[in-house]
Order: C-alpha cells, then sequence, then structure tokens
C-alpha cells in the first residue's frame, strides 16, 4: 500500500507550505515525533497585516455587479492558463473586490459524462473548515464563555501537555499536539475503509496516543487536525450543543450562508457537485485516478468536514476577515495580529484558524478527490475562492508525490487549487509571495 500524502498536514496551501518550510508537495512519509526535552522560544508576532484597524473598518457590502471588461478579461486569461497546468478536469474560479464580481466555471464536473463545471456546485472545502472552527473560537472567547489562554486540560482530558497546551495554541498550530493524519495505523485503516463513519473521539484517541512534538507548547509550529479536533469538542462543551447547530448559530445563519453544510458524519453530498479524482493511498493509477465523491468526510470534523459553495466561500472569507457580523472589531484586531513568524521576519504566519502570507489571510483545504483555495487581500479589500475536483498535484514534485501521466516537470509543485489562486493573486498586483530562501 502507498503511503498516504494525508501524514503531512491535508491543506496543500501556499500558507501552510510556505509556515511548514516546504516549497512543493509533502513528503509522503508520516513526519517524525519526538518524546525528548522540548525546548525553543517563542518568535516574534507577524506584521503580515499592516493595518488591522482599517481592515476592520470595513463594513460596507461589495458590489455584486460584473468586473470591468478590461479585467474580467485578464482574470480569465491568467485563470486559464493556471487551470491548463493542473490535474484537474474542472474549476470554479471567484473573485471579489470594490470594482465587482468575477464568477466562472472552467472543464468538467464529470469527465465520464462530459457534464460541464457550474458555478453553483458544493464543494467539499476541507480544512477551510479549521478557519469556521477558529472563528467559533473566537466568538465564545469574545463573548467570556471560554479564553483563549485557558488550557485544554480543563475541557478534555488525557491531551499530551494538557495543563501546557491552551486554547490559543490549539487554533495556532502551536500546542505539539500530533495530527492523528499522521498515524500509520489511522491511514491504513482510513484508506482501507473510506466510508466508514469516523467520530470525534475516534480521531482525538488516534491523536493523543501518539507522542507529542519535541517542542514546548506555544513555542513552534506543527500543522495538526487533532487541534481542531479539540477544539471542536471544547466548542460543544461550552455551549452545550453540538457543532453544527453552533455553527449555524453564530455564522451561517447571520452571513445567510445558505449552501454551506456540516454533513456531520453523513456522506451525503448535495446537487450539483462535481466528481473528485485522487491518487491518494494508493488508490487508482495515474492514468485513472479514484474517484472519492462518495468517500465519507467524518474523518475531518471541526477539522475538515465542511461543504460550501464558491459565493458562499466570498461571502464568508472577508467577513471572516474583517470580523463583520461576526466578532467584534477589538477580537478581530487580536486575530489579525495572532500570527507568529515561525520561519523569520516577512515568511509569513498561521495565527487563530488561519495562516497569511503578503497580506493575504486565508486557507486552503483539501481531502481526497477535492481542493479548494480562500484567501482575503488586506491590502486591497479582494476575496479570492478556487475550487478543483481533484487533490493531485502537478509540477516538479518529489518523487514520492503520485502524479498525472502527462504532469508538466517545468513547473513548481503545486496542488491545483493553490497553482489558480496564486496565478491570480499576482495578476491582481498582490503576489502570495513564496518564501524566501
Amino acid at each position: 500500500m502507498v503511503t498516504a500524502r494525508l501524514a503531512k498536514p491535508l491543506a496543500l496551501a501556499a500558507a501552510l507550505l510556505v509556515l511548514a518550510g516546504c516549497s512543493a508537495q509533502p513528503s509522503t512519509g508520516p513526519a517524525s515525533t519526538g518524546s525528548g526535552t522540548p525546548s525553543s522560544t517563542v518568535p516574534a508576532v507577524s506584521t503580515c497585516v499592516a493595518d488591522p484597524s482599517a481592515v476592520v473598518a470595513r463594513t460596507a457590502d461589495l458590489p455584486t455587479s460584473a468586473l470591468p471588461d478590461d479585467l474580467t478579461t485578464t482574470i480569465d486569461k491568467a485563470a486559464q492558463e493556471a487551470f491548463a497546468q493542473t490535474s484537474a478536469k474542472g474549476a470554479v474560479v471567484a473573485v471579489q473586490s470594490p470594482k465587482g464580481l468575477f464568477l466562472k466555471a472552467y472543464g468538467v464536473a464529470d469527465p465520464a459524462t462530459g457534464t460541464p463545471m457550474t458555478t453553483d456546485i458544493y464543494q467539499r472545502v476541507g480544512s477551510i473548515t479549521k478557519t469556521f472552527t477558529g472563528t467559533l473560537t473566537m466568538q465564545l472567547a469574545a463573548e467570556g464563555t471560554l479564553s483563549l489562554d485557558d488550557t485544554i486540560s480543563r475541557y478534555v482530558d488525557g491531551v499530551p501537555r494538557g495543563d501546557e497546551v491552551t486554547i490559543r495554541m490549539l487554533a495556532d498550530m502551536t500546542s505539539s499536539v500530533t495530527s492523528y493524519t499522521k498515524d500509520e495505523a489511522w491511514q491504513k485503516i482510513f484508506f482501507s475503509e473510506p466510508d466508514r463513519v469516523w467520530k470525534p473521539e475516534e480521531l482525538l484517541k488516534a491523536g493523543i496516543s501518539l507522542p507529542p512534538q519535541d517542542f514546548a507548547p506555544g513555542t513552534a509550529f506543527d500543522y495538526s487536525n487533532t487541534n481542531t479536533i479539540l477544539l471542536g469538542l471544547v466548542i460543544q462543551k461550552v455551549t452545550g450543543k453540538s457543532y453544527q447547530d453552533v455553527l449555524a448559530e453564530k455564522i451561517l445563519t447571520p452571513l445567510g450562508l445558505t449552501h454551506t453544510i456540516f454533513p456531520a458524519g453523513s456522506a451525503a453530498f448535495p446537487d450539483p457537485h462535481a466528481q473528485g479524482f485522487t491518487l491518494q493511498g494508493g488508490h487508482g493509477t495515474p492514468q485513472d485516478p479514484a474517484n472519492t465523491s462518495n468517500w465519507n468526510p467524518s474523518w475531518g470534523w471541526t477539522a475538515g468536514e465542511l461543504i460550501s459553495s464558491a459565493q458562499d466561500l466570498l461571502t464568508y472569507g472577508r467577513a471572516e476577515a474583517t470580523g463583520a457580523g461576526l466578532v467584534p472589531a477589538k477580537d478581530q484586531i487580536e486575530r489579525l495580529t495572532s500570527f507568529r513568524e515561525f520561519n523569520g521576519h516577512g515568511n509569513g504566519g498561521y495565527g487563530i484558524g488561519w495562516g497569511c502570507q503578503n497580506g493575504w489571510v486565508g486557507h486552503t483545504g483539501e481531502l481526497p478527490g477535492y481542493n479548494t483555495a480562500m484567501f482575503y487581500s488586506t491590502k486591497d479589500d479582494t476575496t479570492i475562492v478556487t475550487m478543483v475536483n481533484s487533490d493531485i498535484p502537478s509540477g516538479d514534485c518529489p518523487s514520492d508525490a503520485r502524479t498525472l501521466t502527462d504532469n508538466p516537470t517545468d513547473l513548481p509543485c503545486s496542488s491545483p487549487a493553490t497553482r489558480i489562486f496564486q496565478a491570480l493573486a499576482t495578476t491582481l498586483g498582490t503576489p502570495f509571495a513564496p518564501q524566501k530562501k
């Protein structure tokens, strides 16, 4: 059985690559864990968002009229060129700014039938779920229901270093709690039984049974899905409600996100949706990737189970960044300044449920078959969402990363949604800068 890419961060996000010190596809082997004496120092707070006060002042709605013709043509050209360099058969591209809206679909949702991709598809958005969980955490902290500096031992027993690990450390990926997706035994079960319904408690047990990472909590970055599972459990405990009910009450209903769904263990996938394709876990071949459309996403729970649409993510991506309708201004400023520079000054950072690079805040999401990017430019009030029906990377990728037979090796390795997003960010004048070497 081929070792899964799930051994490393699910989201092949440019933001997370920058933070993890990678420039291409994560290696397929599980990350090492250590049980030695941890020691390191807390890195500086990032100034990735230059003017947080200006960001939270953006409370007026953006226009939904079409962008000017010349800008529409420019974006369309960049999107088509980048899409052609990916492994995906279909894509949706959405851009909204003070100048208007661009929303267009490319390619096919189902290669077998030739059904075209449409802009209203539902998409499994993977780790973009983490931004929703992070937002709920900020809301509960703003209300005084919990404190970001509470230790996790106050809410959940058995977490390694639980008396040191805080809610904030779980949200900004500095807890040292190891991701259950790095566990080879867990991976074997997941890829052998992709329709299995996972309970949050099973995911937590798999994560906290692994040795913690070899650094003192709060002093280093390690992307861990277990962190966000723990936050989901805390949210349920302090509210006395299910995660999906809190999500609907505090985010979906206030923002009018009518096409965003938390399946809560179900593999149901509303129509229209694209057929998704992967080579992860030994499934499929480069000539014939595996169709994952019916795989159950419960293994991601509050770290990766959400379904959404491009238009909903445009609305949410901006609200998440400005706080408008979600979080009071002073608390949103705290979130906009929560990023820490684990790779040195100017190399971006990860904060409370999201990443930041060159003023772009947001996340990508990946689970087998689907890849999504959602980023907001704090510099010019622009949101970009890209969705594709493949998680297969393309470009000059490591030898242990499975690619298609016609893979273009003269390009940097990238996941498909990230490649399109980065091309658009550059075209619009605010590049999502690569890591400085």
